[in-house]
């Protein structure tokens, strides 16, 4: 299958100015300015199928965002080659602009005096959808998101959640074959992000469009990606399974127990099988860590000798996986 993304040894240099404090200094600088080279994004590759719903995860300052903006056309990389369904970014063609579209949860698109519904308007004369096509394609979305109500309230009384929920809408009424959405999610309440989430796996159920997403929240990567690309310090450091992440960064598993009959803390020590530490205790439920490869040995021993009420294997929490590669820097 034909990648639909596809970057190639892409990479992105700032030249920062930088200026000691002090008149002198600003005197100085308008003559003999000085830069810093600042290296945002380093020969990164990877390439995205059709369909694919992919997460770009990182810290803050990894290079998430310009890689986002250099495979929308509004950054252009200092070296390396950018295909998005066929088109080179950076030269912002009006048939690569119609079958793409970027959200970005910390900015808007919307016209903040009137209402979404006239805004939806606009877009629909922006990109010459015509007018049945356009109110079918509204009826949609507005259904699936359930906001009926507020299309015709102006945009500056309308909640963050609401304001989100039309943004998609907006950038979605053109059909667009790929989808950026940059913290799609940020700020909203759980109810909200839920009902995102869902919107997005239906859209792309529905039109199998191609999805590259970035979030903070593990929630939204757990329940939309299967793939991942991590990125720290600009460097591309992992590629591949959500899953398989845990498993390369931790040789641990968590087993949860729950038993029938509460255990002293004299017999904590006497039950517990070698391997297994205990890192959580509630009355009788019990939270073990254990080695990878004596997690199957050591339920089968637990299971034979403790009345097991109900036992649960569990890989380590996402998020202490992902903080463990951002304070390391490294796999």
């Amino acid at each position: 299958m034909a990648s639909i993304i596809s970057v190639k040894d892409v990479s992105k240099t700032y030249r920062v100015p930088q200026r000691e404090a002090g008149l002198r200094a600003a005197l100085s600088s308008l003559t003999k300015p000085q830069f810093l080279e600042v290296e945002a994004v380093k020969s990164i590759t990877f390439s995205i199928n059709p369909g694919e719903m992919v997460a770009l995860i990182g810290p803050n300052g990894a290079g998430k965002t310009t890689t986002l903006k250099m495979l929308t056309g509004l950054l252009q990389p200092t070296s390396g080659q950018i295909s998005v369904n066929g088109y080179i970014p950076g030269k912002r063609g009006n048939d690569f602009l119609s079958q793409i579209s970027i959200v970005l949860g910390n900015k808007s698109q919307m016209l903040w005096d009137i209402p979404p519904l006239d805004t939806f308007q606009v877009l629909g004369e922006i990109y010459r959808i015509p007018k049945e096509i356009l109110r079918q394609r509204i009826d949609e979305m507005v259904a699936l998101l359930d906001m009926f109500e507020i299309l015709r309230k102006p945009v500056r009384n309308l909640s963050l959640g609401e304001r989100m929920k039309c943004e998609l809408v907006a950038s979605l009424l053109h059909q667009p074959k790929v989808l950026f959405l940059d913290e799609p999610t940020l700020g909203l309440d759980i109810s909200v992000q839920n009902r995102l989430r869902s919107f997005i796996l239906e859209y792309n159920l529905r039109y199998q469009a191609t999805i590259l997403l970035t979030s903070h929240y593990m929630a939204d990567i757990e329940r939309l990606c299967n793939r991942v690309l991590l990125i720290h310090h600009g460097d591309l450091l992992y590629d591949g399974a959500l899953k398989g992440l845990s498993s390369l960064l931790t040789n641990s598993k968590i087993i949860r127990l729950t038993l029938s009959e509460q255990q002293s803390e004299q017999q904590s020590t006497a039950w517990l099988p070698e391997g297994a530490e205990i890192i959580e205790r509630n009355h009788h439920n019990f939270t073990l860590r254990v080695n990878r490869s004596r997690t199957a040995a050591i339920t089968a021993e637990l299971l034979k000798h403790l009345p097991v009420s109900d036992l649960s294997v569990e890989e380590p929490a996402l998020e202490a996986v992902i903080d463990r590669v951002y304070q390391d820097g490294a796999l």
